[in-house]
């Protein structure tokens, strides 16, 4: 049986233009048609963002074609009926799988998530707010610790999320914030008027100030995972002390599912076949946000917004969805871009936070903004837009986002790039720890 098919053409003026997909990757992939004797290999590219996916758009005339596809060197077996073989995997089978990565995680420690050499980025609490997202977009990275002189303690984190609450709070009337109080406001006089913030809208004033969520280096890493899925942040700081009372604080590391998620993949590389789960195609396991079909009346509604939305729709959907990014689509909802809550530190850039309100600049505006001049990217951005197929197995899914700087998948249809759902790390460690 080859990975092949049948096509057929219907039009009366010669030739019709069809589009050939091959998704399971491969170095080189051809395709080869009955109609010229099986002689000519048509070379497929890969598609932009998605590098296992191949395709091909060629001119037929009228009629049954017969079809096959020639993958490095040899005519490759039907994928999709294999995928269907696999997915038939025992509840046995899914209990010995959770069983051995919460082992893993279990027994090591996030001491081995700490690299050879680095950096860390903190901040002093007395960092001006404006000063403090300019560093974070320098440094590229979403968040940052706190350090309070005084306590001679790390208190707390800045994040995106910070900065999109500052944003809003600016545009609100009637805001106590304005842009000149960002240049002296300190991170900590933020943090005060946060809690305030809280306690009004809480309705009872009893909102308190939330505990610096960290780790120490031999907490094992399914404790370190636990709280960041349990305290819904993405990252949180590996810190030592030497004192028993916790005095003289040394940061070691950021640590984020991603990290881990590196170890699994590395550890269990060689013995794939221990963890039968992971051959699964993730269509036939619970994981992920997907889109709803088509009379699913119970199902989740997946965030989506075309490019011409205002920015402040994008922050109040992150915000009241509590998501961390939305996909931008086109008219038949295929990808064109991707908008974060990392990409609002962008605004630091040139002040462009002080030039723009923020129901009057559109995604796409936004997003060109954080745009490098000379990026060879136009409006779709192949290193910013993740994606994988429903058809993946699992194992695949976790290698991508075990990469640095990943943390989401968008799932979409081969060769439209039309989006079927996304896929977090969150979503990956909450279906492997059950």
């Amino acid at each position: 049986m080859f990975g092949s098919g049948a096509a057929t053409a219907h039009d009366n003026a010669g030739v019709v233009p069809m589009r050939f997909v091959w998704p399971y990757g491969g170095r080189s992939v051809f395709l080869s048609f009955s109609f010229t004797g099986w002689t000519e290999h048509i070379p497929m590219s890969p598609m932009e963002g998605c590098p296992t996916v191949f395709q091909v758009i060629c001119s037929l005339t009228p009629g049954h074609h017969q079809y096959k596809f020639f993958v490095d060197g040899q005519w490759r077996h039907d994928e999709h009926q294999r995928s269907e073989a696999i997915a038939r995997v025992s509840e046995a089978d899914f209990q010995v799988s959770h069983h051995r990565i919460s082992a893993f995680l279990a027994t090591h420690t996030a001491y081995e998530l700490l690299p050879e050499s680095g950096k860390v980025v903190a901040l002093d609490v007395n960092v001006p707010v404006k000063q403090a997202f300019h560093i974070l977009h320098e440094q590229r990275v979403p968040m940052a610790p706190l350090w309070d002189f005084l306590k001679g303690q790390f208190v707390g984190v800045l994040s995106a999320l910070d900065f999109i609450l500052i944003l809003r709070e600016l545009g609100n009337n009637g805001s106590n914030l304005t842009e000149e109080e960002l240049e002296t406001h300190s991170i900590s006089a933020w943090k005060e008027g946060k809690l305030h913030l809280s306690r009004q809208m809480d309705g009872n004033g009893r909102a308190h100030p939330k505990h610096l969520v960290h780790a120490g280096p031999y907490d094992s890493l399914k404790d370190v995972a636990l709280k960041i899925l349990q305290n819904k942040v993405s990252t949180i700081p590996i810190i030592h002390s030497s004192s028993r009372d916790g005095s003289f604080p040394q940061l070691l590391h950021l640590a984020s599912l991603s990290g881990i998620l590196k170890c699994i993949c590395r550890h269990f590389r060689h013995s794939a076949s221990s963890l039968p789960v992971l051959q699964l195609p993730i269509c036939r396991i619970p994981l992920g946000t997907w889109v709803p079909k088509i009379g699913e009346s119970n199902a989740q509604p997946f965030a989506m917004l075309r490019p011409n939305a205002s920015l402040g729709d994008a922050l109040s959907l992150l915000v009241q969805a509590e998501v961390s990014s939305i996909p931008i689509v086109d008219d038949n909802d295929s990808l064109l871009d991707i908008y974060s809550r990392s990409d609002i530190t962008a605004l630091a850039k040139d002040k462009a936070y002080a030039q723009i309100h923020l129901d009057e600049i559109s995604i796409h505006q936004a997003l060109q903004l954080g745009q490098d001049a000379n990026s060879p990217y136009g409006f779709y951005n192949g290193q910013r837009c993740q994606m994988c197929l429903g058809s993946d197995p699992l194992h695949k899914v976790m290698e991508q986002l075990a990469n640095p700087g990943v943390r989401r998948l968008l799932i979409v249809e081969a060769g439209s790039k039309r989006v079927e759902g996304i896929i977090s790390l969150s979503d990956v460690f909450n279906f492997l720890l059950g």
